[in-house]
This record gives structure tokens, C-alpha cells and sequence, in this order.
């Protein structure tokens, strides 16, 4: 019970918080994406982009780290990955650089051929994602996240959020070349973020223990759901229902990309 009034106290700051869509997309600096490795002629190449956005507790700056060494792992995508995160003394993951990474991704990636993993780890809200750091505090909404994509540029796009709520996301930018994969339902809260744990409950279950064994993010997904609706129930929490929408075009592109790895997706 602590632990849902902790949260839900935290969500109601966050909503007091805000940015308009404009002044989100038009934030931008530098970043080190100058460093990621080009795309590959003849063939896909997947870039991921993972920010973790709640500085002031640090499960979310790990399973930033954590989702994208993982991702990187099974997608093949050494050298293509973007990694930012706000702590409690660095502002590493703000509007500026996270439009930045993005744009990063973009002048690397080939849009036709290429795909752009984003993952969003924080608390959230029926509004959005919570973004703080030591400068910047607000709610990332589903349109800053649609404006996060297009700055990417890639016309297959994955995006996964880790946090409360976060359904509303795959309402508002799942289709057919987006996937979308939240740890919780529009109208549900999700669990397992307390300051100082290594994984979130969705994060544990997707990242860290069914996509080390399954790279097709689908079904690493519906394993995912089992795991955390089995640990819900387990702790006696109200299930946070993951939802998955949209992607099928998105998912055709990652077999093939599997199959160039020879590896069995």
C-alpha cells in the first residue's frame, strides 16, 4: 500500500508539470550520436535510442542501461545505440538531448531499410511520461513522442514504455510500421520502481528475463505478461494488463534482420 501511495503522490506532482509540443520538438543539442556506426548497404540495420527519465530514483537510469545492452545483444546493433539517463546529480536525459539522440539516429540510419528502437523508462501518467532532471521537469506526452520518432526518421519504428499508465502511448502512435509495447494498460499503474532496484517488474520480466531468450520482440512480450501478471497476482496488486498494438510490418523487418544474424527469430 506504501508503495501505490508513494507513486501515486509522485504522479500527481508530475502533473502539475508541463511542456507545449512545440517548444519539445524545437529543443535540440548536442549529443553523442556522432559516433554511431552508419548504415550497412543491403541490409537492415536496427538503432536504439533508451532513455531513463526520473532522476530522482535510480531503477530507471538501470533499466535504461540495462534494456539497452540487452536490446543491442539480441538486435545486432553494437555501435548503434544511444543511451541517456537523469540521476540525481546529472541531467543526462532532457528535452535537448533527447531530440538530439534522435536526430543522431536519423542522419545514420537509412529510413527505408532501417529500424529505430526507443525505450522510455519513468513514472507516468494517463497525460504521458515524467520527465525530471536537475533542469528540466515535465510530462512527455504521446505527440513530444511522435515528434521524438519523426526526428529519427526511420518509417519502422519500435517503441517500448516502462511506467504507469503507459497504454496511452500505444491509443496514440501504434500502426502498422510502429510497434508499441507499454508495461501497463491506458487506465492501469505498473509496479516495481523503487529507488535503488536494478529492474522495474515489466522491465525485469521483458528485458531482462524473456527477451534474453527470445529476440522476437512479440513473443518476448506475451512471455513478458505472463511473468508480471503471475508476480501481481503473487504480491497482491491489481494487474497493470501490458499491452502490445500495431507493428506488423515493423516485425517482418526484425525477422529478416534476424535471419541475416542466422538466428533462429
Amino acid at each position: 500500500m506504501m508503495r501505490r501511495l508513494f507513486t501515486s503522490a509522485l504522479l500527481c506532482a508530475a502533473l502539475l508539470l508541463g511542456w507545449s509540443d512545440a517548444a519539445f520538438s524545437q529543443r535540440a543539442s548536442r549529443t553523442g550520436g556522432s559516433n554511431l556506426a552508419p548504415h550497412q548497404s543491403g541490409q537492415t540495420d536496427v538503432y536504439i535510442l533508451s532513455f531513463g527519465l526520473w532522476g530522482p530514483q535510480s531503477v530507471f537510469e538501470s533499466e535504461a542501461r540495462g534494456a539497452a545492452r540487452i536490446l543491442e545483444q539480441q538486435l545486432g546493433s553494437k555501435n548503434r545505440t544511444i543511451v541517456l539517463s537523469n540521476t540525481k546529480r546529472r541531467s543526462g536525459a532532457t528535452p535537448a538531448t533527447m531530440v538530439a539522440a534522435a536526430q543522431a539516429a536519423g542522419h545514420a540510419l537509412d529510413p527505408e531499410e532501417d529500424v529505430l528502437v526507443l525505450v522510455l523508462t519513468s513514472h507516468g501518467s494517463p497525460d504521458g511520461i515524467g520527465l525530471v532532471s536537475r533542469r528540466d521537469e515535465g510530462i512527455v506526452t504521446p505527440d513530444n513522442v511522435r515528434e521524438l520518432l519523426n526526428e529519427g526518421r526511420a518509417r519502422n519504428r519500435v517503441l517500448i514504455v516502462s511506467a504507469c499508465y503507459s497504454g496511452v502511448f500505444a491509443k496514440a502512435l501504434a500502426d502498422e510500421r510502429t510497434l508499441v509495447i507499454t508495461a501497463a494498460a491506458a487506465d492501469r499503474p505498473s509496479f516495481g520502481c523503487q529507488d535503488g532496484a536494478t529492474w522495474t517488474y515489466f522491465g525485469d520480466a521483458f528485458f531482462n528475463k524473456a527477451l534474453r531468450t527470445e529476440p522476437r520482440l512479440n513473443l518476448a512480450f506475451e512471455r513478458a505478461r505472463q511473468l508480471v501478471t503471475a508476480r501481481e497476482k503473487r504480491e497482491g496488486f491489481d494487474p497493470s494488463n501490458p499491452q502490445i498494438a500495431g507493428g506488423n510490418a515493423v516485425l517482418e523487418r526484425l525477422r529478416a534482420r534476424c535471419a541475416s544474424l542466422q538466428r533462429a527469430c
